[in-house]
This record gives structure tokens, sequence and C-alpha cells, in this order.
């Protein structure tokens, strides 16, 4: 028998951050899919002008070029956690920014600050607009992207259990072993996190949920819980 569907009690925007390997986007997508909500994975927006970036000859180490270049590849990201899409001037962009070698260079583009100010604007609208409330998962959410945000949520875990998982996502020849894979994490990481505009950060009132040891399962309700009691809290104050 399937469980009835639960909703949170009201439109709450929730910003979900965290390093890659955390559970992010497995864990936004069910609970907005549980709840009624949208969800936006801001990862997948920076991935989508990298990908730009390297199919048109940009030079993504030059970061002039790339900030020139930055306003020009239309985005597109839809909402429906059951079926999250995003296009880049009309062209369906899901697979191709998956691939290793935008991997490699997105840390690069989304460091560059004009990159950061155009794709901030579009979370935010994205947002803001909509209807019954939205996850967002990223880096920076709770901090720059939506610093007022009804909850945020950081997730967190070991450098192994992250390295075994991406390394679970990946698959072929881009899998590689699990020490690359961890090594590769950790730089990111760094790179993330010392990055003068907008680094991965936890917010001050962010809850920090560890999933290291935790099922998907048990991270998702544990989440969900926690939009719920956001939620009931924004009704509370909505209604006064």
């Amino acid at each position: 028998m399937e469980t009835a569907a639960r909703t949170a009690p009201a439109a709450v925007i929730v910003a979900i951050d965290g390093p890659a390997g955390t559970g992010k986007s497995s864990t936004s997508k069910a609970v907005a899919a549980k709840l009624g909500l949208g969800y936006l994975d801001t990862g997948a927006q920076y991935r989508a002008i990298t990908w730009w970036m390297l199919s048109n000859g940009i030079d993504v180490n030059d970061a002039t070029a790339v900030a020139e270049a930055s306003g020009k590849p239309a985005i597109v990201s839809g909402t429906d956690p059951a079926a999250p899409a995003i296009a880049v001037d009309d062209l369906d962009a899901a697979g191709p920014i998956r691939t290793q070698e935008v991997t490699s260079a997105v840390s690069a583009v989304s460091a560059v600050p004009e990159v950061r100010s155009r794709i901030t604007a579009l979370q935010r609208t994205i947002a803001a607009e909509a209807p019954n409330g939205i996850v967002v998962e990223g880096r920076d959410i709770g901090i720059t992207v939506l610093p007022d945000a009804d909850l945020k949520v950081f997730l967190t875990a070991s450098a192994e259990a992250r390295a075994a998982r991406r390394s679970g996502e990946l698959k072929g020849k881009e899998a590689g072993d699990l020490t690359a894979t961890r090594e590769a994490l950790i730089k990111r990481d760094a790179a993330d996190s010392s990055r003068k505009t907008s680094p991965l950060a936890k917010a001050d009132d962010a809850v920090e949920v560890d999933t290291t040891e935790l099922t998907l399962e048990q991270v998702i309700e544990c989440v969900v819980t926690l939009i719920e009691g956001a939620g009931a809290a924004k009704a509370g104050r909505d209604a006064r």
C-alpha cells in the first residue's frame, strides 16, 4: 500500500548546500517530490554554462574571456523534481553537462564573478516565481543566493563516503579508482571553499546533517521533517 503524499504546510523556500557526494541531488529531488515543491539543481546551471564555454572554444582558464562570454548562452532550468531538465540555447544539455571534461572545468568557470552574478540572478528569479515553494540545492544557496530561505540545510559526509558514492554515479572510464575520485573531490572542495566570490560555506543558521552513516531514505526523512517544521512555522507567521 502506498503511503499518502506529504505536503509542506506553506510554500517554503529551502536551501540545501554541501560538497559533492553528500547526497544533495538525490535528497533534494526526493523531498521536493514528497512535499509537492519545485526543485532546482544550481550545479547543473554552472555545468551548463561551462559546457557552453567548452563547446564554443572559450578558454575556461582565461577569466577575462569567460567573463566576456558569460551573458551569451540562454540557460533554461526545469523545476519538476520528477524530471529535472536543463537546456542551453534550446539544446537539451542534461547529458552533456555530466562529462568529465565539464566536471574538470566547472570550478574555474564558476569562480568568475560575472558568471556567478549572472547565474545567481537566474536562481533568485526561479525561486521567487515558484508557486508552491522550492528546494534549491547547490554550494552557496544559504549564504549568497537565498540568505532569507525559510530553511537552510547543510549536508556533509566523510571524503571516503563521498568518493564511494561519486564513483558509483560515474560509468566506465570516468569512474576511475576510488583514490583518484577522493582526491578530485578534495581538490574541488578546496577550490570551491577558497574562491573569493560566493565560496562553499555553511550558513550560521543552517541545520547540518552528516550523511556518512545514513541511508538515503534516512536523509530524506530527516530533511522532510525539517521542511515540515519550517513550513508550519511560516504558516504561523503568515497567519498573524
